[in-house]
């Protein structure tokens, strides 16, 4: 059993939007991914990953960042994200 895997099946299928909130990394490893390796919950894709570095909104596809940890800086992120994501002038400081 992979820890948080329960019942969310139901409740990602039926929403209207799908929000994620898990660690970015755990044991010194990348948990946001490029493709994921673990069974799906859903066929849908989340609409916002909330972690504890960075908040990212799920475009047609694509992580767009819009909040970053304070004291975090890009590359810092970017080092800790195993997949790829976009930037834009308006990401802000997580509160």
């Amino acid at each position: 059993m992979v820890p948080g895997m329960g019942g969310a099946m139901d409740l990602a299928t039926g929403a209207r939007r799908v929000i994620v909130a898990m660690q970015h990394v755990a044991n010194g490893v990348s948990k946001v991914v490029q493709t994921c390796d673990l069974p799906l919950t859903s066929n849908r894709p989340i609409d916002l990953l909330v972690t504890d570095l960075a908040v990212f909104e799920v475009a047609r596809s694509r992580l767009i960042l819009k909040e970053i940890a304070p004291g975090l800086t890009l590359e810092d992120l970017r080092t800790a994200t195993d997949a790829r994501f976009e930037t834009t002038d308006d990401t802000v400081t997580m509160a």
